[in-house]
């Protein structure tokens, strides 16, 4: 338990963390990769190089500060990136090295206003918020090992087969390499892939939806390859995936996690929105649904750029043909004419009143730009906060 006095310390850096935290994580990682560059092997380099990953740190301790004396607010937050260190592998031993180089970066930014009494109540403040990620991962690490079919760690697996399914998506179907069992998994949740390409030093971890329902004997990720635009490179892990990888190879997975996932409690009408490779995870719930809520009715919505752009848009026309509680529609920003949609430009409010009910569950998936415009004019339309539900693909942002 924290003392008054140093609650009372880390509340008042609340103001201070709001305009200078990404600073201070920028910092962070900096000297975390200056002293401890053998920890770039369980970072997403993408992330690092776009900024995403410093403002999702900022954030989160921004919100460890403001809510450090009701750390039980924030628990939700606190799970959704446990499991992404247990897919990681992220240890203990890792804490106190982030806690050391944390507490130098804030002292590296705020100089003499980082006085000793306000470093050793974020000492303190570290070491509890430490312990409660290691005792929540802890848990984490012991249901997926002991799970059926379950593992620690990351393991082999085969590439079976490779499905091209858009002009910029492919599917890998995987299975382990050793012939066991392989965990089952809740729509919505993720594997995590590493892999070490010839020519980068170090390994490259990325968490990819599993789109396909539970219950088969290998695991389906459809991943887009990330060509690069200007200012931003080419994904390597997408483009080594789409390039070099080839039915027979191995990737090394580690057990599904994630907390993005379908309440099959839940039967009102069940809207999926995707856009672009956010389909994945929506076609997993969509397929799920379809097999265990065969009587509930089920509208998915799916954006993307043109035809070719379009992945699985047969198998969800099969699927709609031969479910009459299902109704699919497609949206194209900039259709070629080579085939039919019901909407072009952008998802937009006056459309989804015309084909969905309000009275609905709501989960959307895609590229950020896509969700806060979903997002908005969910909002708009007054659907209560706790039936709107998405995924940032990376460390979690805001809308």
């Amino acid at each position: 338990m924290l003392t008054k006095q140093t609650i009372d310390i880390i509340k008042s850096t609340v103001p201070v963390l709001e305009v200078h935290g990404k600073a201070i994580t920028t910092a962070f990682y900096q000297l975390l990769f200056e002293n401890h560059p053998e920890l770039l092997n369980i970072f997403n380099h993408a992330n690092q190089r776009e900024g995403k990953q410093q403002t999702a740190l900022a954030n989160a301790v921004y919100a460890a500060a403001a809510h450090i004396d009701h750390l039980e607010d924030i628990l939700p937050a606190v799970k959704q990136i446990a499991q992404k260190h247990r897919a990681l592998n992220v240890k203990p031993e890792h804490y106190p090295i982030v806690g050391e180089n944390l507490l130098a970066a804030i002292k590296k930014v705020l100089g003499d206003a980082a006085t000793p009494e306000i470093m050793n109540a974020w000492a303190e403040a570290y070491g509890v918020i430490a312990d409660a990620f290691i005792g929540v991962e802890a848990e984490m690490y012991r249901e997926a090992e002991n799970a059926p079919g379950g593992w620690a760690g990351f393991r082999p697996f085969v590439v079976e087969r490779r499905v091209k399914e858009s002009d910029v998506i492919t599917s890998f179907y995987l299975k382990p390499q050793d012939g066991g069992a392989i965990s089952g998994y809740l729509p919505g949740q993720y594997i995590t892939v590493r892999v070490k390409p010839e020519h980068q030093p170090y390994a490259q971890i990325r968490h990819y939806s599993l789109s396909a329902a539970p219950g088969g004997d290998a695991y389906r990720i459809s991943v887009k390859r990330e060509g690069g635009a200007p200012g931003k490179p080419e994904g390597v892990v997408s483009t080594y995936l789409h390039d070099q990888v080839k039915e027979g190879d191995v990737l090394e997975i580690s057990a599904p996690a994630g907390t993005f996932t379908l309440d099959m409690t839940q039967t009102i009408p069940l809207v999926l929105i995707s856009g672009g490779v956010g389909l994945t995870p929506m076609v997993s719930m969509l397929e799920t649904v379809l097999k265990e809520q065969p009587e509930r009715k089920v509208t998915f919505i799916h954006a993307a750029i043109n035809e070719s752009f379009h992945a699985m848009r047969e198998h969800i026309e099969q699927l709609d043909a031969s479910h009459g509680n299902l109704k699919s529609y497609i949206c194209y920003e900039k259709p070629l004419g080579q085939g039919f949609c019901h909407k072009t430009g952008y998802i937009d409010l006056p459309w989804l009143q015309e084909i969905v009910s309000q009275d609905s569950d709501f989960y959307f998936c895609g590229p950020v730009p896509f969700m806060s415009a979903v997002n908005k004019a969910l909002k708009e339309w007054s659907v209560p906060e706790e039936r709107i539900h998405y995924e940032f693909f990376g460390p979690a942002g805001t809308l």
